[in-house]
């Protein structure tokens, strides 16, 4: 029998669930973001080793992950595609699931957060958000005649009203709208700029008041030399050892509710960015059941 990390088909059975948002509407550079979770579970499927190297065991042989597909999501405008995705999202939060979400473009992290915001009181969560955008627009009509206010540029305007706290890591771009919002609300949104130099890891931790914490990564949050395969890559970002650094200490310190990772366009010839979107999966899989794995 073929060893591989989605290891089960009986979501009843399962830790983990993998649900995949295949989404992508609302871009604003280059598409290709529906394809993204795909190719990131035939990485997963296919191509990486289920040995953990800096765990020393396999991860996979103890911990039981299936998979889910939404589908039809593209016909849908973004308000509706995020309500379709809260739906599917609550029934397996009330099978009591761990959810990690593959995107799609960052839009589908509203309807797993308001999901969640059904369950838990959003103020005991802090959002530890890893991206070179903040995604805090009201809405999108400075640049797109659509004028939406779900657009992926929204994404985290739209989670914040909801009430959660967040901690952006890795911004090194965004509008005056983003920026006057932020400044208004710095007692719940704390902002990591990543200009010139890293943020020591313990900061950024310590920045995270709750014991419980969800962890969306945009891929363009890391720098496009790792992750090249993103709608609107920005140079400068997170080196590949820190940000992975930063998702495991976070996990192993906090209370990890939920995960997404978002906004990989696969290119015609690299899958340098699906590989690593798939790694990062596997890490936080392996992190949240990091105590099974070692009892």
């Amino acid at each position: 029998m073929i060893d591989r990390i989605i290891n089960t088909k009986n979501i009843k059975d399962a830790d983990v669930v993998i649900l995949s948002a295949p989404y992508e509407h609302s871009v604003s550079f280059m598409g290709g973001t529906a394809q993204g979770p795909k190719k990131i579970i035939n990485c997963l499927d296919n191509n990486l080793e289920l040995f953990d190297v800096e765990l020393h065991c396999e991860p996979a042989k103890k911990i039981k992950t299936a998979h889910i597909k939404i589908t039809e999501l593209n016909k849908l405008i973004p308000e509706k595609a995020a309500k379709k995705i809260n739906s599917e999202y609550q029934k397996l939060l009330n099978d009591n699931k761990f959810v990690i979400m593959l995107g799609g473009e960052h839009t589908v992290s509203f309807g797993a957060l308001e999901a969640i915001s059904k369950r838990e009181n959003p103020k005991d969560i802090t959002i530890l958000q890893i991206d070179a955008h903040q995604d805090l627009r009201d809405d999108s009509c400075d640049y797109d005649e659509k004028c939406d206010k779900f657009a992926h540029s929204c994404v985290m305007r739209r989670i914040h009203e909801l009430g959660f706290h967040i901690i952006q890591v890795g911004i090194r771009t965004y509008s005056k709208y983003e920026y006057e919002y932020w400044q208004k609300n710095k007692k719940t949104i704390t902002v990591f700029e990543w200009t010139k130099k890293e943020i020591p890891i313990n900061i950024i931790l310590k920045s995270i008041k709750t014991k419980k914490v969800y962890i969306t990564v945009d891929v363009d949050g890391f720098d496009p030399s790792y992750m090249p395969g993103t709608g609107t890559p920005v140079q400068g970002g997170l080196d590949w050892h820190y940000g992975l650094d930063l998702i495991e200490k976070a996990i192993d310190k906090k209370e990890l509710v939920g995960a997404d990772i978002v906004e990989v366009s696969p290119q015609r010839d690299s899958v340098l960015t699906e590989f690593g979107a798939a790694l990062i999966c596997y890490k936080i899989i392996a992190h949240k059941f990091k105590k099974k794995l070692l009892s």
